[in-house]
């Protein structure tokens, strides 16, 4: 037996036993889940490795050329050959960009751990082949049947032996050899076609419509000539009555043997729609960002002294959502959006009130002392890594129950990976071009072609439209391409393109692959770089890559490949993505507009705002008149009601002259200064307390015309003095009542001072910000990789020591058992010897484990020694020990 077959593994925690650490850490970081919790050993990991929801996961996360591959190894020999696989995927005339990426595909799935051996025995995992291979119940995606062996397992020995004699080759004494025999000419070219030169032209067709799938056809009792042509030498083989099938190596030949009837091997790459200037995307893009800033202030400022209710099954109303839509002038989708996204950043929540309303939170008032860029950096954050969806809004859940902003079910875990991915694309574009969606939209399908079938309402595929229109109102775009300030928010550097040059190929997705640049034969891209090479990369996992070089000559052994998959965007800290955010916020910040401390009066009793005010000067006048238009300009218009409403905010009408003549660039029109002093005058003239409510004046006449008045006659007005009337209606009605009479009326308190209705904020207690729904297990940081990776080895280390056999014999897997007479003895004669020795261990908890231990010093019913697999020195008690043996020799 050779040295390469001796060293051959034999099972996937053999193979996994011969990485080294970087390798390990590499496939706990790409598979999380394999690391929740630690496993004890390589045995164990590589059995949980192998489950079938752990694999699912992983083949999700494939690109599509790595998830041919694994399907062609499915339909191949177990174990397959690399060269087997080559032709699978690159046919019988071979492609040189197949043959070129098929190395990453087979180190993306050996690093994953789906596939192990060496390159002459591919191996995939037994779940993945189950899950890939197939079957009458589950289709392979390779459009492929069964084997001559699999189709003919069921046949009686006689029929086999007509089909080997119908086909031109000799009887053999058995099944088994008449099948190899069969399965030989159907793989031999030449041999094939010779056999299929004398087939009907309507045998052929046959062959024709089920050579690329589904392979199985239906067949009568008496079937036709032509069928029975193919039926009598094995080209269709029986797999149940009326049912035919095309045996996989039958279709391989007429497929030229190519497993995929379209080998993707290379991502589609992301076509530019359209080319601005980058100062002008720029530009766009914060003239977008202050509007969203306007919008979400607008929007808690009309929930300042409380919003709308909470639902009982939790979220906004669609009635609510429909005047918060008007309110903010936008389509009820787009509301949904902003509102979504203030409770995102954690500026808006329930008040957890009896009666449950929306409010802002405290952090809304922080939030507005920052500048606007750093406000805006905050929402763009909280946008790109929430999991909640706004777009879902209005759809329907599982159980056809309506989904409703800030309601439940709206958590989608693989949004935050879309956001971060679609921009990604974005950012391997030249500065100012935006792409072409549908060719986004076709290289997202090929990097996650497992996560939903290739249509439109595929969740992926709307999320990357959502990402697309939503990225353009928060002003992370502009004009459709990426801004500068959103290049930082990433950490993602500007391409140096020159203009007009070709968009450069962007890096694979987040746990995917790496996308290989177009492959010429004979470049130096085709080659495998070997460890320490100029060529060679470091990923963004922290691992060294490692290579091997290409074979010397056909007679040579295929290399071991152990290509690394690249990764699109490393996975910032906090600590860098704080970083970013701030980079962000010093981008955008000279390219908003300065906050203006004037308005311009005009003599239709309207002021123009030229642009963004100061808050003070916003909020004043927010009180003493209405908003009547936005945009680039936004223009008040003074009013009756409105002036009366600075009023009863406690404003004198001489405050109201000095604030307008101090802030207006032009004079005071005399219209405006006449609304005011004429409301001023009639301001607080009628007075109106409780009794349940009264009304006072001095002037009698006045009550007279009021009482006279028939609109009163719902107030239930009555005189009780010449200057006082009595209503059955409460001070706010009897208030309201009154101004929509045309009066002023005030309100007064019981000691009959005016009171004075400034508007107090609601805010609800201390609120943090919604967590976002992981999509599986978080992924580890580096600390507790090299963790896991050092109680991995140490506990395999405890689990395949040879050691001496002391007390009862231990099957494989369990634990030594010895008295305790004996327990105490073998670990003082290993104090004495310095010695280790493999015991088992169950601690406080009661969970069982083993570990090898080099014995310190015993006293006191407790041994001290230094761990292996923990790699510290510990104390342990004597009666957890449930038996110890001593490391064979060597």
């Amino acid at each position: 037996m050779s040295p390469e077959a001796h060293s051959a593994p034999r099972s996937l925690a053999e193979a996994l036993r011969a990485r080294d650490d970087a390798s390990l850490g590499a496939l706990l970081r790409s598979r999380p889940d394999l690391i929740t919790p630690v496993p004890t050993d390589l045995t164990q990991l590589a059995t949980r490795a192998g489950t079938r929801a752990s694999v699912l996961r992983a083949l999700e996360r494939l690109d599509r050329f790595a998830l041919q591959t694994a399907e062609a190894l499915a339909v191949a020999p177990d174990p397959a050959p690399y060269g087997t696989l080559l032709g699978l995927m690159a046919g019988d005339g071979g492609d040189a960009t197949v043959a070129a990426a098929l190395p990453r595909a087979v180190g993306t799935l050996r690093e994953q751990a789906l596939v192990w051996g060496d390159d002459d025995r591919l191996r995939l995992v037994r779940t993945a082949r189950e899950l890939l291979a197939p079957s009458p119940q589950h289709p392979s995606p390779t459009g492929l049947g069964p084997t001559v062996q699999e189709a003919t397992s069921g046949m009686s020995p006689g029929r086999i032996q007509e089909i080997v004699t119908t086909a031109g080759l000799p009887s053999t004494h058995d099944s088994v050899s008449a099948v190899a025999a069969l399965t030989t000419l159907f793989t031999t070219r030449k041999k094939m076609a010779a056999l299929l030169a004398g087939a009907p032209e309507a045998a052929r067709e046959v062959l024709s419509r089920l050579v690329w799938g589904p392979p199985y056809g239906q067949v009568t009792p008496d079937p036709a000539a032509h069928l029975r042509w193919l039926l009598d030498r094995g080209l269709l083989l029986p797999t149940g009555p009326g049912t035919v099938v095309l045996p996989r190596e039958v279709a391989l030949h007429l497929r030229e043997g190519h497993a995929h009837r379209t080998t993707e091997p290379l991502p589609p790459a992301v076509g530019p729609a359209a080319a601005h200037s980058p100062k002008m995307v720029d530009a766009t893009a914060a003239g977008q960002a202050y509007t969203a800033l306007a919008t979400v202030e607008e929007l808690l400022k009309d929930w300042d002294e409380g919003g709308p209710a909470v639902l009982r099954a939790g979220g906004l109303s669609l009635r609510d959502l429909k005047r918060t839509a008007v309110a903010l002038d936008v389509s009820e989708p787009v509301a949904a959006f902003w509102v979504e996204l203030a409770y995102a950043a954690g500026l808006l929540a329930s008040d957890g009130e009896a009666d449950e309303r929306y409010a802002a939170t405290p952090a809304y008032d922080e939030w507005l002392e920052r500048p606007a860029a750093e406000r805006w950096a905050l929402l763009a954050q909280a946008w790109l890594a929430g999991t909640r969806t706004p777009g879902l809004v209005g759809g329907r859940d599982a159980k056809d129950r309506a989904l409703s902003a800030l309601g439940p079910g709206l958590d989608r875990s693989a949004a935050p990976e879309v956001r971060h991915r679609v921009l990604t694309l974005l950012a391997g574009l030249p500065q100012g071009t935006a792409p072409d969606t549908e060719s986004v939209l076709a290289r997202l399908r090929w990097e996650r072609p497992l996560r939903g079938p290739q249509r439109d309402d595929d969740l992926r595929i709307r999320l990357a439209r959502w990402t697309l229109s939503e990225s353009e109102l928060l002003g992370v775009t502009g004009r459709g391409a990426l801004s500068t300030h959103a290049r930082a928010l990433l950490g993602t550097p500007a391409p140096s393109a020159a203009p007009g040059s070709a968009p450069p190929t962007t890096t694979g997705p987040a746990t995917g692959s790496a996308e290989p640049a177009t492959p010429t034969p004979g470049s130096p891209g085709t080659a495998t770089p070997t460890p320490g090479s100029p060529g060679t990369a470091t990923p963004a996992t922290g691992f060294p890559t490692s290579g091997s070089p290409a074979p010397d000559g056909p007679g040579d052994k295929l290399p071991v490949h152990h290509h690394r998959p690249a990764v699109s965007h490393a996975v910032l800290s906090p600590a860098e993505q704080a970083k970013a955010t701030a980079a962000a916020a010093r981008l955008l910040a000279p390219l908003l507009p300065e906050p203006l401390d004037h308005v311009l009066l005009q003599a239709d009793l309207t002021a123009v705002a030229p642009g963004p005010l100061q808050r003070p000067l916003a909020d004043v006048l927010g009180v003493l008149a209405e908003v009547e238009s936005k945009g680039g300009a936004t223009v008040y218009r003074f009013t009756p009601a409105s002036v009366r409403r600075a009023l009863d905010a406690g404003r004198t009408a001489a405050e109201l002259h000095a604030f307008l003549t101090r802030h207006s660039r032009t004079p005071v029109p005399q219209p405006l200064a006449y609304l005011i002093d004429d409301v001023a005058r009639r301001h607080g003239h009628l007075r109106v307390g409780a009794a349940s409510a009264y009304v006072r004046c001095d002037d009698d006449a006045l009550l007279n015309e009021i009482v006279a008045d028939k609109r009163a006659a719902a107030l239930g007005l009555r005189r009780l003095a010449p200057t006082v009337l009595a209503a059955r209606s409460d001070p706010a009605t009897l208030l309201e009542g009154l101004r929509a009479m045309g009066y002023a009326p005030a309100a007064e308190s019981a000691e009959g001072d005016v009171l004075i209705t400034r508007a107090h904020a609601h805010r609800t207690p201390p609120r943090t910000a919604p967590d976002p729904v992981p999509d599986g297990p978080p992924p580890p940081d580096g600390t507790l990789l090299a963790a896991a990776v050092r109680a991995i080895r140490a506990g395999d280390l405890a689990a395949t020591t040879p050691r001496k056999t002391t007390g009862t014999p231990v099957a494989g897997g369990e634990l030594p058992r010895t008295s305790s007479a004996e327990t105490l003895a073998t670990v003082q004669a290993a104090v004495l010897t310095g010695d280790s020795l493999w015991i088992g261990y169950v601690n406080a908890e009661g969970t069982a484990s083993q570990r090898v231990i080099a014995p310190i010093r015993v006293e006191g019913g407790f041994v001290t020694a230094y761990d292996h697999t923990a790699d510290e020195i510990r104390t342990y008690p004597l009666h957890r020990i449930t038996g110890v043996a001593e490391l064979a020799d060597g």
